[in-house]
């Protein structure tokens, strides 16, 4: 990437729309929209103020109208970018979007490449890289929950943790240098305590924080999570009670869902992938036979089952069988129609299958309550829940916190053997390296490259 280029895109979404906005950064951001606005009180772009907003018109070479804009200055370093940054917002029609763009290439600017506003943004040290990647997590957040981690990750609540460790790993290694450059002072015992010490606590650090990733994850991706049972058990009606709406049929006729449906659900702030399945039995219908084997398919892949047992009936084989699917699993058993008459003896059935057990109706306003709870305490797993600015967020911080533990959990192990401080200072510097990755200040033009390249243009 050449940072000295104009760069011009689209940042808002394609489509028609109230307003749209052309965004420009670069040394002749200004320069190159001055060629192509006319402020309506005849003022120059040139000579706008460090943050200035103009009313007027994008008109093409000719002078012929494109369209009304307001049109907003922000000089460098007081940008996203800290370059000089030009917005020009627009009626929000495609047509006329892609014409204003177009003629800022005809101006001078070249074409935005994925994510390059923000990778400017971060190699000119407004971001950092975690915060950076927080951009898009704010943007594609499904729920409350989920904005609420990208935005503290955003604000850098987790980078601060982040440099906290390893401003703590700085200055180990600045004591044990000084204690490696002075020799003749001996090493003692004391010493190995004291940095055996602060390297424990230093791991522990990273042990807490790695606790997070799970709950982390799903805030961020969601959780794929299936719903099975025998036909005529409650599991549409359940998907529609966590929807809020009427999106699955539900009769009496047992096999009205013949294949999978999958939706979004908003659960206590935690996104659901959910996934309606056909009742598992055994049938003659063809159709509804592929949708039996779709389903015994998602309870393998995904990654929570509820799995649906009629509490106004007896426990029958095909119960049975919805439990020997669930070997292996995170599971809850979910006990239906609790304003019923009960005839299912639930207490048997929960200590046969070794899952956690909730009993719902999908009848009243709080009669999935049970299950909320219960679904929170598997996605939480005991993390504060008020705490998700400074949760691990995607694997790939995941991976290089692990590398960083085990960098340390080395570093201890090479103290119980009695190996010299020159073999600790090396696990130090590589653990450091790994954190370092995390918050860009280690990280390499090609991993650069393949972070930016997953956000979307304009951004």
């Amino acid at each position: 990437m050449k940072q000295a280029d104009t760069i011009s895109a689209i940042a808002t979404a394609m489509g028609e729309g109230g307003i749209g906005i052309v965004r420009l950064s670069g040394a002749s951001a200004i320069e190159t929209a001055e060629r192509m606005f006319r402020a309506a009180d005849g003022r120059n772009l040139v000579d706008a103020g460090v943050r200035e907003l103009l009313y007027g018109t994008v008109v093409r070479e000719n002078g012929c109208l494109v369209d009304e804009a307001l049109c907003l200055v922000m000089r460098a370093p007081h940008s996203y970018t800290r370059e000089d940054v030009v917005e020009l917002q627009c009626h929000g029609g495609a047509v006329s979007l892609r014409e204003v763009l177009a003629l800022t290439y005809r101006h001078g600017a070249r074409a935005a490449e994925r994510g390059e506003f923000t990778k400017r943004a971060f190699l000119n040290g407004r971001l950092d890289l975690a915060e950076a990647q927080a951009v898009m997590d704010v943007v594609r957040a499904k729920t409350e929950k989920g904005l609420e981690m990208a935005a503290g990750h955003l604000a850098g609540h987790f980078s601060q943790r982040i440099r906290a460790m390893r401003e703590d790993i700085l200055a180990l290694l600045a004591h044990l240098e000084a204690v490696i450059d002075f020799p003749e002072e001996g090493v003692d015992e004391v010493v190995i305590e004291e940095v055996r010490e602060k390297v424990s606590k230093i791991r522990a650090s990273l042990l807490r924080i790695l606790q997070t990733a799970h709950t982390g994850r799903i805030l961020r991706d969601g959780l794929e999570t299936a719903i099975v049972g025998k036909p005529n058990v409650g599991k549409s009606s359940l998907l529609n009670a966590l929807l809020r709406e009427d999106r699955a049929i539900v009769t009496d006729i047992p096999g009205t869902t013949r294949d999978t449906i999958e939706e979004y659900a908003d659960i206590g702030g935690v996104p659901l992938k959910i996934i309606d399945t056909a009742g598992i039995r055994s049938t003659e219908d063809a159709v509804e036979r592929i949708g039996v084997e779709k389903a015994r398919a998602h309870v393998k892949s995904a990654a929570l089952v509820l799995a649906l047992f009629d509490g106004s009936r007896p426990f029958e084989q095909e119960d049975e069988e919805i439990l020997s699917l669930l070997e292996g699993k995170e599971a809850l058993l979910v006990v239906t129609k609790s304003d019923l008459a009960r005839v299912l003896d639930a207490d048997r059935l929960g200590r046969l299958a070794g899952f956690p057990l909730v009993e719902i109706t999908t009848k009243e306003e709080e009669g999935l309550s049970p299950l909320v709870d219960a679904i929170l305490r598997k996605v939480y797993d005991g993390e504060d829940r008020s705490g998700e600015g400074a949760f691990v967020a995607d694997l790939r911080t995941k991976n290089l916190l692990e590398e960083a533990e085990g960098h340390i959990a080395a570093a201890i192990s090479t103290m119980d053997q009695g190996l010299g401080l020159d073999f600790i200072s090396i696990d130090l510097r590589s653990s450091l390296e790994k954190l370092g990755e995390i918050t860009g200040e280690t990280a390499g033009d090609d991993v650069l490259d393949e972070i930016f390249s997953r956000f979307c243009v304009g951004k």
